[in-house]
């Protein structure tokens, strides 16, 4: 006879010969059963938290005792080991696809781009939640250089820079420690590729594009996408129609990749010209670019255009 059918014939037989209790049920019941609602509202809440699976969840709330706050950081540390595992296995594999990601504050713009190995992974919300904490970190790291400034300013973080910020106002450890973190949930090689920052006075400026957005997944002022541009505009008077126009040229700069500014002077040199004002209008192509920006009452001072995937070596301008 099986375990399972003997186990079945005990509890028949124990049945039987145990009197059916009548009456209102024992107190204890009850007892359980709040205590059984309370430990699925305290993984409802932790799965919530972390985005941990279920079986991880309840696995840290045994080990802490059903607290939820050192089960969160239960979880955190055993994610980290199993990440820089990861990590390391992974580590040589080529990451082509990935995000490009911009957000904006105030007279700050940030682009980050974040790769892996598979454009289904970049469609992942974990890996969109990576991108959003690069961006706030290489923001966080941008608003620490604020100085009082007489023209913009921009910079340029590669790899090794960019993993030790931090990751964020409310996070703990560097990006490096979130990039593991993040292998581990998502199982492939991510990189923190590179990251550009911008910031200007009044009097100026940035214009903003991205192609192929798709929303951040908890910032309502960042975007992201397959490519990204920022544009520097000077402009001597308020104007409404500013956003407009810089998204116009950031459009202009995604689709034309210039490889300079150039100035209103240059005579366009045809199909290959480089030189961003001397450039056919990407949205009208009878006239360069420099003659459309000319009665918008702005200057095009300088740019920077990310295009995911990319050799580092087109992607920066003089």
């Amino acid at each position: 006879m099986s375990f399972f059918r003997s186990l079945r014939l005990f509890q028949h037989l124990g049945s039987r010969s145990r009197p059916v209790p009548l009456g209102p049920r024992p107190l204890h019941a009850g007892v359980v059963g709040s205590e059984a609602g309370s430990s699925k509202e305290l993984l409802r809440k932790l799965r919530r938290r972390t985005g941990y699976s279920f079986i991880n969840c309840k696995k840290a709330l045994e080990s802490c005792g059903g607290d939820l706050a050192q089960a969160e950081v239960w979880l955190h540390k055993q994610a980290q080991k199993e990440g820089w595992s990861k990590a390391t296995k992974l580590q040589g594999r080529k990451t082509k696809e990935g995000l490009i990601g911009l957000l904006r504050e105030g007279n700050s713009a940030v682009m980050v781009e974040v790769n892996c190995e598979t454009d289904f992974v970049s469609r992942n919300l974990k890996f969109q939640q990576l991108v959003q904490q690069v961006a706030l970190g290489t923001m966080l790291y941008c608003q620490s250089l604020r100085e009082q400034l007489s023209t913009y300013s921009k910079g340029f973080l590669e790899t090794s820079e960019l993993s030790q910020l931090r990751a964020g106002p409310n996070r703990e450890g560097s990006l490096k420690d979130q990039l593991t973190l993040f292998i581990g949930k998502l199982g492939e090689n991510l990189t923190l590729k590179r990251a550009a920052w911008v910031t200007v006075p009044n009097g100026f400026y940035i214009g903003s594009y991205v192609h192929g957005v798709v929303h951040s997944p908890s910032l309502s002022n960042m975007v992201l996408g397959k490519y990204g541009a920022l544009v520097i505009c000077q402009t001597s008077e308020e104007k409404s129609n500013l956003e407009d126009l810089g998204r116009r040229l950031g459009q202009h700069v995604v689709g034309m990749a210039p490889l300079s500014v150039g100035s209103m002077e240059d005579e366009p040199s045809g199909e290959e010209e480089t030189r961003m004002l001397a450039q056919p209008y990407l949205l009208d192509p009878s006239i360069t670019l420099g003659q459309y920006v000319k009665p918008q009452g702005v200057s095009v001072v300088d740019f920077l255009r990310f295009e995911c995937g990319e050799d580092l070596g087109t992607a920066k301008t003089e």
